[in-house]
């Protein structure tokens, strides 16, 4: 585990020296505060962040996530250091884990950034805490799935913009296109789409629900992509 820690105090360093990890936060803050204004914030509106949380920050993290986890080993290919990386004494299980809790990491400070907005609506009407809660740990859960995946794609190339757009691609399919091509059509197809939907899962994170089986989907396939990430790195080894 020391060499876990060291690598993830490592990347976290690096994205406080990292002008992308700036501008991914100055994105998130706008895309979040615009969302929050106009959407929630607003005369006679729900003193309620369900809108937001529904379907705002979801949308923002599916192209924010990708982009703040692209260089994690793409930088290492383009670079070389990659080669260096994998002769030290360390394993591949412990790199990709490593490299994962230090975006995890920097992601967990950049959701706390959003505490403002109930704090903000609690001047104005009660908040349902259970509710929040839920809300969080689905935005804790989610943030981990989508960095696991973005993970992966940069472990499959050394371009950053590719990395990138294919993370981009992914995640809008598991998100959205899954999500909403299961109102489209019946029977079992309907089902097992609505069971690959991350947004299906997570709405019931939003709806206060904390139900065993969408914690579990989360952290399989965050497993799942972790598990692809650490054979794509053992298949350069080879």
């Amino acid at each position: 585990m020391g060499n876990v820690a060291t690598m993830a105090r490592r990347e976290l360093g690096a994205y406080f020296l990292s002008p992308i990890a700036y501008a991914v936060i100055g994105i998130f803050l706008f895309a979040s505060g615009l969302a929050f204004g106009l959407g929630t914030f607003v005369p006679g509106g729900e003193a309620s962040l369900r809108t937001l949380f529904e379907f705002w920050i979801v949308l923002i993290l599916v192209f924010v996530l990708p982009m703040l986890t692209m260089r994690l080993i793409s930088d290492e290919l383009r670079t070389g250091t990659i080669e260096t990386l994998m002769t030290a004494p360390i394993s591949e299980i412990q790199i990709v884990l490593g490299k994962f809790l230090g975006a995890f990491t920097f992601y967990l400070i950049l959701l706390a950034t959003l505490l403002l907005y109930p704090l903000l609506l609690s001047f104005y009407g009660p908040l349902d805490g259970k509710l929040l809660l839920c809300n969080y740990v689905g935005l804790v859960l989610l943030g981990a799935l989508y960095i696991a995946t973005a993970l992966f794609f940069s472990a499959c190339t050394k371009h950053q913009v590719i990395a990138v757009l294919m993370s981009f691609a992914l995640l809008a399919l598991m998100t959205f296109a899954s999500h909403y091509l299961a109102q489209e059509i019946e029977g079992w197809p309907r089902v097992l789409l609505q069971q690959m939907s991350v947004r299906t899962h997570f709405h019931e994170f939003v709806r206060g629900m904390l139900d065993t089986n969408h914690v579990v989907f989360f952290l399989t396939t965050t497993a799942f992509f972790l598990f692809l990430t650490v054979k794509r790195l053992e298949m350069r080894r080879w």
